[in-house]
């Protein structure tokens, strides 16, 4: 909380001492970027979200196969236990207990494995699409350029978010010539 209340003054302060600046010298360019849209609707979002669906999706079909696997071995414990005798009754809650554990284990390791890789991805995309989108202001000569959750009101006149997303999208390929 304390943070984000220096973050938001010291970006009054720069736009204020940007603005006094600029004002001697003419017209000043602000802009805001909303940098969760920026991110959620960039190209590379879904690359991401596609790439780490190939990687644990095989992980995550286990896991639910494992599930089924437990939840069937369940339902014969409940409906076959009356009838059955007490040894075999035993080994079969042995093996549900330790089928439990194996799949927990496994559901553990799978989020613990999923939230790690996510951070890293995450984390390069955002590095990613930042330094894309002060490429694009200095590109425009911006002269301040603020992320949305350090500004208190900005018209849509300023807000460059789709501009930039823009800039992140592949060029569209030159149709070919005819002959």
């Amino acid at each position: 909380m304390m943070g984000s209340k220096y973050s938001l003054l010291a970006a009054l302060a720069v736009a204020v001492a940007v603005t006094s600046g600029a004002s001697a010298q003419g017209n000043l360019k602000i802009g805001v970027i909303n940098v969760a849209r920026l991110i959620e609707q960039s190209p590379q979002a879904s690359t991401v979200q596609k790439k780490l669906q190939d990687e644990f999706g095989p992980r995550q079909r286990d896991l639910a196969a494992m599930q089924e696997s437990l939840r069937t071995r369940m339902e014969t414990f409940q409906r076959d236990s009356p009838v059955m005798g007490e040894e075999e009754r035993a080994n079969l809650e042995r093996q549900i207990r330790d089928q439990q554990r194996e799949y927990e284990r496994t559901g553990n390791e799978l989020r613990e494995d999923l939230d790690l890789r996510q951070n890293e991805v995450i984390g390069q995309l955002q590095r990613d699409v930042l330094v894309k989108a002060q490429e694009y202001a200095r590109a425009q000569q911006y002269d301040l350029v603020l992320a949305d959750s350090n500004v208190i009101f900005g018209s849509t006149a300023v807000d460059i978010t789709a501009a930039v997303i823009a800039t992140l999208k592949p060029p569209a390929a030159a149709p070919a010539a005819s002959q």
